[in-house]
């Protein structure tokens, strides 16, 4: 072979060795360095025995023997697929779920369970059926925490041997089978029917109420109304008979020597000629010629305006006429448009309590009228 050939191979095989190192050098740095990201941790094995915990950071490792597994040590999301379960009352239904956990203990997460997100979902599975299984139907759509913390406390002691902690636990939905949902519905319907026709009834039942005391309180005012008219009519009855009886005392004795010689104007358009005259009457066909002729005839008792006695004027009320008038100014002086309001708030039903019954406003009229009665009669 050619010297010069021999050492160009020479050459070559020295820079490929040389290259060759270099990149055994290169790797096995590669190899003996690991990063961890912040928000996790890996567990470091050499030769497939558990080394150590690797932090976040730069670690230096064993190369070409050691391997790493990483754990996320942020909290994690697992949903929890649909189940179906029976409950307590034969009634079918189905669920999901969402369970959030997080890594406490790497250690135990990589040495005492093969995939930890797989193991707490398949047993957040079964522990809502059981959990559902357990509770009727009413309660599994009513009582969505009480369901939650059920199954947050049936996890916690198994996934606490694997360093996995249940932070929340979230029912999202239970549906019951199609023909439990359409009974529901029926029953919401009927319920919802026996609430709108018990408002109607009582509406009805209130305006019935409204309107019955609005025509008491129309009746009241009413009988208020013509009980002071009754009394209004009577007391001017009274107070008219009292004129009369005042007119007829004024009248005196001329009154009555003029009716009288009317009398006797009547008897003498008769045909006889002879006529029977009582003495009253002779006595007052003397006091009258005396009154025209002003001739001496003997004058006679009996004749003269006499006044009324005691008794007389005070059960005619002669001496409280002024008062009696007075009375009946004052009655008649009630308030019309103040009737006319009460009435009208009545009608509307905003009476309120101003408005009294028809035995109270009797029984204060007739205290009223009971004084006035008492200091006539003394």
């Amino acid at each position: 072979m050619d010297p010069i050939t021999l050492q160009a191979g020479l050459g070559l095989g020295l820079v490929s060795v040389g290259l060759l190192a270099l990149l055994l050098v290169v790797v096995t740095l590669w190899q003996s360095f690991e990063i961890v990201d912040a928000y996790e941790k890996k567990t470091l094995t050499v030769f497939g025995e558990y080394r150590k915990l690797l932090e976040p950071g730069i670690n230096l490792i064993p190369p070409f023997v050691s391997r790493t597994y990483p754990f996320d040590m942020r909290t994690q999301t697992l949903d929890v697929p649909r189940q179906e379960a029976i409950t307590r009352d034969n009634s079918p239904v189905t669920a999901d779920a969402v369970v959030y956990i997080k890594v406490m203990d790497a250690k135990k997460a990589f040495l005492e369970v093969d995939d930890y997100k797989k193991a707490v979902s398949n047993l957040a599975q079964t522990t809502l059926r059981a959990v559902l299984g357990d509770m009727e139907l009413d309660d599994t759509l009513n009582k969505r925490q009480e369901i939650n913390a059920k199954i947050r406390k049936e996890l916690d002691e198994p996934t606490d041997e694997w360093g996995i902690r249940v932070e929340s636990v979230e029912v999202r939905e239970v549906n019951p089978s199609k023909d439990v949902q359409q009974a529901m519905e029926q029953q919401t319907s009927a319920e919802r029917r026996r609430r709108a026709m018990i408002l109607e009834a009582q509406g009805e039942r209130r305006s019935a109420v409204e309107q019955a005391e609005g025509d008491k309180q129309s009746n009241i005012i009413r009988a208020q109304g013509e009980k002071q008219s009754q009394i209004l009519e009577a007391q001017g009855d009274a107070i008219s008979t009292v004129l009369r009886a005042r007119s007829a005392e004024s009248m005196g004795e001329r009154a009555i020597i003029e009716r009288g010689m009317e009398t006797l104007e009547e008897i003498g358009k008769g045909e006889s000629t002879t006529f029977v005259l009582p003495q009253e009457l002779t006595s007052l066909v003397g006091r009258y010629g005396k009154a025209l002729s002003g001739s001496d005839v003997q004058e006679m008792e009996g004749l003269d305006g006499k006044e009324f006695d005691d008794d007389t004027r005070k059960m005619l009320g002669l001496d409280d006429i002024d008062e009696i008038l007075g009375q009946i100014e004052e009655s008649a002086e009630m308030n019309v448009e103040e009737l006319e309001k009460e009435a009208e708030a009545v009608k509307t039903g905003d009476a309120g309590a101003s408005i009294r019954s028809a035995d109270e406003v009797i029984q204060e009229m007739d205290d009223e009228e009971a004084p006035a009665e008492v200091e006539k009669e003394e």
